[in-house]
């Protein structure tokens, strides 16, 4: 230990810094922690000799600079700037998503008006389209019973999560705007990533956690699964 010179104690803290960012959860902090251990390597690599070991240093840039573009692009996806221009008005009926989910499941979707009467899904049939009603609200019809759904809710979510086809019919009982998104693609895209499936999974829970609610306090009877 005697013999230990600066560069040795600049690679020791480099080193201290990996292992701890590895055993840190949090990715800002993570890349963080790891930018701080490249720049003590470049400084190593710098001053352990008479001549700077180039390509050490060169190598160390790259990786460095790799990470400062992912540590970037974690705080875009974090800001409202990720949000996209068409659906900043609505970001506020999904603030539980983080800017950058909401703007991966936004550009999945189509915003579109549909007039009065228009059938969402249909008793029976297979769920072609998920549908969450931005302004307006459906009929829900299941044999002889029938209520109605109000606007920020989701339509043919079970149908999309479980594959079956919809236990009830439901159609718009005025002029309304909603978000269309399609089945097949997105069990696609969902598949290809899973935070995007994630983020939307943790919508539909919230949003049937909330449809239990409202039917225990106004409805005794099951209310119908779409």
């Amino acid at each position: 230990m005697e013999d230990l010179h600066f560069a040795d104690y600049l690679v020791f803290a480099g080193a201290g810094m990996f292992v701890l960012g590895y055993l840190i959860i949090n990715q800002v902090i993570l890349r963080i922690m790891l930018l701080v251990g490249t720049l003590l390597y470049i400084w190593y690599y710098g001053v352990v000799d008479d001549t700077p070991l180039w390509s050490a240093i060169w190598a160390s840039t790259a990786t460095g600079t790799a990470n400062i573009l992912g540590l970037l692009n974690l705080f875009y996806s974090r800001s409202a700037l990720a949000i996209p221009h068409g659906f900043q008005d609505i970001y506020e009926r999904f603030d539980n998503l983080p800017p950058g989910d909401f703007a991966k499941l936004m550009r999945a979707s189509e915003r579109v008006h549909r007039p009065d009467g228009h059938r969402l899904v249909t008793e029976g049939a297979q769920v072609a389209t998920l549908y969450y009603i931005l302004e307006g609200n459906a009929q829900i019809t299941k044999g002889l019973n029938s209520f109605e759904i109000a606007e920020d809710t989701f339509v043919g979510e079970i149908g999309y999560l479980t594959g079956n086809p919809a236990s009830a019919t439901a159609e718009l009982a005025q002029d309304s705007v909603l978000l269309e998104w399609d089945v097949a693609k997105l069990r696609k895209r969902a598949r290809r990533d899973p935070r995007f499936k994630l983020a939307l999974e943790a919508l539909i829970s919230l949003d049937l956690a909330e449809k239990v609610t409202r039917s225990v306090r106004a409805h005794p009877q099951e209310p119908p699964v779409l």
